[in-house]
């Protein structure tokens, strides 16, 4: 066992963030949280591009979805106390890869040019286009 996690008694403090502008999250159906923090890092949902009533954003655009999906991130991380510049990983899920230039196009907006996080873009299942 981690011999921190001993000090504390077999506890690792954490908080669950739930940022007001994702007051829709989780929904009852699914047990999870928008983000936690705990030993000084952040750990975001996987989220998508849903607006602050929980209603699905820009159907088949990419780019609008994209936007969407980093201002929930920015509401979860501005609820730690932190923004994209503490960003050290942002994995990058999509439908098809003929998205992935509009994404990066929004990703590349969102981030400054001296901070760029890791990125692994991977393809999802093709079944689950949005």
């Amino acid at each position: 066992m981690n011999p921190a996690i001993s000090r504390m008694g077999n506890k690792m403090p954490k908080h669950v963030l739930r940022p007001a502008k994702l007051a829709y999250l989780p929904l009852p159906q699914y047990p999870y949280s928008a983000g936690t923090t705990a030993n000084g890092m952040i750990y975001t949902a996987g989220l998508v591009a849903w607006d602050e009533q929980g209603r699905l954003v820009g159907k088949g655009d990419v780019r609008a979805q994209t936007r969407q999906i980093l201002a929930n991130m920015r509401a979860v991380l501005e609820e730690a106390g932190a923004g994209f510049a503490d960003i050290l990983k942002c994995n990058v899920y999509l439908a098809d890869m003929r998205f992935f230039p509009a994404m990066n196009e929004e990703f590349r907006a969102a981030f400054h040019r001296t901070h760029q996080p890791a990125r692994p873009s991977r393809l999802l299942w093709p079944s689950l286009r949005c």
